[in-house]
């Protein structure tokens, strides 16, 4: 038997960083790990309902197809303790097979065989008895069609039936699933005797020792059957993995010698065959230079065909969307291969190491990283933590699993370290997580993920939900539909070219406040940023502060009187430091110091906490419409007149609300529906704000 190639060349890694070989990780709403985790509870829940509609067959009952019947009558033996198997069948030279004869698996006698000349000839015991349940069926052709009905059937056993636990067990009913035999033969080929395989598989499906639908001898059979078979995919993905890293490395070559900026490299092993290769693009090298002060580098997939490990970098622009910056294919996931990959990505990007990387858990890139990167900050990403405790968790919580992640998520965003370490462990305590290995590997990358710890850390909005469903959507694009690692170098080159961006829409950023500091920043921020500094303005109204005698503040909330911040104010050169470390977290000023500028008369944010990233500078793809916001100024103030005037009509009686209502509601709808233009007649519009 050979392996049915996958339509798809990468696939997550499941190994747990705890390095056990046990310990799978399935991430929450993965398709492929949920379909594979759910192969048992599938086939128990469709072999019950099927069989649920099942009644004991009868002479004359009628089926279209002889497959029909015969499945049909297994189903009926499954839930009544035997199985089947097909007996004699009958043919003429008119209808051609026209009777089947279907029986008990314990049917007839056990024929004696010629032995074999050996010293200790096996004796094997035989199942069969002599049993005489049966159904035979016979084809019929009425008006023109086709069928077959049940012509005998006798449903006496003279022998034990077998329970639920026992039936599922007989050679008939004990399948390996094609997704089942992957991972088998995946197992079988990295050194994993049979009874681990089983374990592992167990483990997987979270299903208790002995309840996988096969038995251990089964999985030895089939790696037995199938070993030549493997030999041979081997010697064949050996020989694709060679050709088609050559290839790749052919095409990095022919783009360098087309685009003078393209920067590729790679290594070879003893036999100079490609072990890693990394490249990036001129588009990325110059979004560096402005977005390079956070860096996330995503190990997230790997290819199952080729035995190499994934690795792009991404940064995040003004907007909040990733940018690409390189890729890089692994042999493994050693200490060697990471630290390769660093010092080829810093070499790329001339020598410049970003302030923070945000990368999964992985104690060799870890030590990678402390090695090659020793003054850049390392944060474990949040998504990474949380995608992985429910694998972790559920089967030793089990219905407490969600009480235990609710906690847990508020121990992440709790301020201090002290606060967070005592909560901490009365979390474990409570739970009874002492002895967890998984409590134990988080608690040891403790400095790397709590919000307590990475708090001064500078991440530009980098751990933010919609960030990772925009690297989740990036990977969907470049690694949908992959057969070659050449068609994979097309598709992140397509998806690199900043020519192929979609140009950012200059949405309307409609003030909220009557602040200068607003109307200020919306015309220097990009809507992404300026909606974030908007939303610590209009929070910022709801603080009151108290000068002290240095000249610094502390700042309250109006009600939440527990918590307090020091805001320090030095006026000589205008600097403003808030004890939150808001700033020098995400680059947009919190609203305690927010506060702080509107006491101190303050229209304009100084220049030097407008970073520059953050700007309608900084974009990377010119913006669609750069006069569209004074345009938009205007457009508000007529709707706003309209609406009012529209308002105060409709209140003086019930009919005209209804009536304004309903044609507002549709109206609407067909403003929703109608096309977008790519680029707006601003004249049109003034003639129409005129003639309004």
């Amino acid at each position: 038997m050979t392996m049915k190639p996958s339509s798809n060349i990468w696939i997550r890694r499941q190994q747990c960083p705890c390095r056990d070989w046990k310990c799978y990780v399935k991430y929450e709403g993965d398709d492929q790990t949920s379909v594979s985790s759910q192969l048992i509870k599938n086939e128990t829940t469709s072999t019950s309902s099927s069989s649920e509609a099942v009644f004991m067959p009868y002479v004359g009952q009628i089926f279209k197809t002889d497959e029909d019947a015969f499945e049909y009558y297994s189903n009926f033996a499954r839930k009544n303790g035997f199985s089947i198997r097909k007996a004699r069948s009958t043919e003429s030279q008119n209808l051609g097979i026209y009777r089947r004869d279907f029986v008990c698996y314990r049917s007839g006698f056990n024929q004696p065989r010629k032995k074999a000349n050996v010293e200790h000839p096996r004796d094997r015991k035989s199942v069969r008895c002599g049993c005489d349940a049966k159904l035979y069926l016979t084809k019929e052709i009425v008006n023109g069609v086709t069928q077959w009905y049940i012509s005998q059937f006798s449903n006496v056993h003279n022998h034990e039936l077998l329970e639920d636990d026992q039936v599922r067990l007989l050679p008939a009913y004990r399948k390996i699933q094609e997704a089942d035999q992957e991972r088998i033969l995946l197992l079988s080929k990295a050194g994993f005797p049979v009874n681990r395989i089983v374990k592992v598989l167990e483990l997987e499906k979270g299903v208790q020792p002995g309840q996988l639908p096969f038995i251990e001898k089964d999985v030895r059979n089939f790696v037995r059957t199938c070993k030549k078979s493997v030999q041979e995919n081997d010697a064949l993905l050996t020989e694709k993995r060679e050709n088609d890293t050559l290839e790749l490395l052919e095409a990095c070559k022919a783009m360098a010698e087309r685009d003078a900026d393209f920067v590729y490299d790679y290594t070879t092993d003893e036999n100079s065959k490609v072990e890693n290769i990394s490249w990036s693009y001129a588009d990325s090298v110059r979004a560096y230079t402005v977005f390079g002060d956070v860096v996330t580098f995503d190990t997230t997939y790997r290819s199952i065909t080729y035995g190499l490990l994934l690795g792009v970098w991404f940064g995040i622009d003004n907007h909040g969307k990733p940018v690409f910056l390189g890729c890089a294919l692994l042999q493994d996931e050693s200490l060697n291969s990471f630290a390769w990959a660093l010092q080829t990505f810093l070499r790329f990007m001339r020598g410049r190491c970003p302030q923070t990387v945000l990368t999964d858990i992985d104690s060799s890139l870890r030590d990678a990283i402390a090695r090659e990167l020793p003054d850049t900050k390392h944060v474990i990403c949040s998504w990474h933590v949380h995608s992985k405790l429910s694998s972790w968790f559920t089967p030793s919580l089990g219905s407490r699993y969600e009480e235990f992640k609710a906690e847990f998520d508020m121990l992440c965003h709790l301020e201090g370290m002290e606060e967070f370490e005592h909560q901490w462990n009365h979390l474990v305590a409570r739970f009874g997580l002492a002895s967890d290995k998984h409590i134990a590997l988080l608690f040891s990358y403790r400095t790397s993920w709590p919000l307590s710890y990475i708090r001064s850390y500078f991440l530009a909005r980098s751990m933010t939900a919609e960030f990772y469903q925009s690297l989740d959507e990036f990977f969907k694009r470049i690694l949908s539909g992959q057969t070659c690692l050449q068609l994979f170098f097309e598709q992140v080159g397509f998806a690199a070219d900043l020519r192929n961006r979609s140009k950012e829409a200059l949405q309307y950023m409609h003030t909220k406040t009557c602040l200068p500091i607003e109307e200020n920043a919306r015309s220097i921020l990009t809507p992404y940023a300026f909606n974030a500094l908007q939303h610590e303005i209009v929070l910022s109204m709801q603080y009151a502060t108290t000068e002290l005698a240095n000249g610094s503040y502390l700042v309250r909330h109006y009600k939440k009187m527990e918590g307090e911040y020091l805001v320090i104010w030095i006026s000589q050169d205008e600097q403003i430091h808030c004890s939150c470390k808001e700033f020098e977290h995400s680059g947009i000023l919190c609203r305690h110091c927010l506060r702080v500028l509107t006491v101190k008369n303050y229209f304009e944010i100084p220049e030097k906490y407008i970073l520059f990233r953050w700007r309608l500078e900084s974009s990377l793809v010119a913006l669609e419409d750069q006069n569209g916001q004074c345009n938009s100024d205007e457009y508000a103030q007529v709707f706003h007149s309209l609406a009012a005037t529209l308002l105060t009509e409709s209140l003086f009686t019930k009919e005209r609300f209804n009536h304004v209502h309903r044609e507002l509601s549709r109206l609407l709808e067909h403003v929703r529906n109608m096309p977008v233009s790519n680029e707006f007649a601003s004249n049109m519009a003034a003639n129409n704000i005129s003639e309004s």
